[in-house]
């Protein structure tokens, strides 16, 4: 895997990891149109996240001391923010450990993606309907009760169909438990650091040995700093634009991309069979290269 390739893969990772696009699913498609696939690949789309990840725990770093300085003081908010994470993020995490390499070998592919992408813009088209419908009956979220936290957990499985959007999943679910759209947001960044850090961590460890074979830990730090600041800048800006806007230009977007990439995977240009096929060459063995095909 080339450095230019990593930079690349690396700004469409930190461009789309906190906006509800589905960083996994243009990772995946942006793969697809560089030509390469493979273990190494699904292993670093993975990976990469963990930059962005990064540059949510600086965005956030205030709220994370005082949260944690209030656990230690066993403050009732900081207490029930941490309660209401771990509801929100707990079951993604076991079904993902559950289910991960099924979905790897079923759902990394441009048309199910492509299905996602258009069946969340239409979702976010309804979401975005309710949300000037309603009256948010929390401000925060730590004031969300446990059975609330739990619905926005059950709402992120939905994460776990590239496409879908992790954003996208657990905003909706917040949407829905009562939270106003910059209180979701922010919610949605910080059901990310256990998802997002627990998935990068397991599959870096996982999937070293083809990783340092094929891509190169040299590329994989560079790619994970490209992918820190591009998410930092990123996160400040959407946040930004939550407090005047609602997901309507993002919905629009995910709609007309959906509909491109059905279009070009039905005629061909998209298909396994067409797109230009460069898997890395391995130089693990075989048995290793099969025990990492999804």
């Amino acid at each position: 895997m080339e450095l230019w390739q990593v930079l690349v893969l690396s700004i469409v990772e930190g461009l789309t990891e906190f906006v509800p696009v589905s960083s996994t699913g243009h990772l995946i498609l942006m793969s697809r149109v560089l030509g390469l696939r493979g273990p190494a690949i699904d292993a670093f789309s993975v990976v990469v996240q963990l930059g962005a990840l990064l540059a949510a725990v600086f965005y956030y770093r205030r709220i994370l001391i005082d949260t944690l300085t209030g656990v230690l003081r066993r403050q009732p908010e900081s207490l029930a923010l941490v309660r209401n994470i771990l509801l929100g993020s707990l079951p993604l995490l076991g079904v993902a450990y559950l289910l991960g390499k099924r979905i790897k070998a079923v759902l990394f592919a441009p048309l199910p993606v492509a299905a996602a992408l258009g069946v969340g813009g239409l979702l976010m088209l309804l979401v975005e309907r309710y949300r000037r419908r309603s009256v948010p009956p929390y401000q925060h979220a730590h004031e969300l009760p446990p059975r609330r936290a739990l619905t926005v957990g059950l709402c992120h499985l939905a994460a776990l169909w590239p496409g879908t959007s992790r954003s996208l999943a657990s905003m909706t679910g917040g949407l829905i438990a009562g939270l106003p759209t910059a209180a979701a947001a922010d919610f949605a960044f910080l059901l990310a650091l256990p998802t997002l850090g627990a998935a990068t961590l397991y599959e870096l460890v996982k999937e070293r040995h083809i990783l340092h074979s094929e891509v190169g830990f040299v590329n994989i730090g560079i790619g994970l700093l490209v992918s820190f600041v591009v998410g930092w800048l990123v996160i400040a800006a959407f946040l930004r634009y939550l407090r005047g806007h609602g997901l309507l230009a993002f919905a629009l977007y995910r709609i007309v991309l959906a509909l491109t990439v059905l279009g070009l995977t039905m005629g061909g240009a998209a298909s396994d069979s067409v797109v230009p096929k460069q898997t890395i060459p391995s130089t693990v063995s075989t048995s290793s290269a099969t025990n990492h095909t999804p």
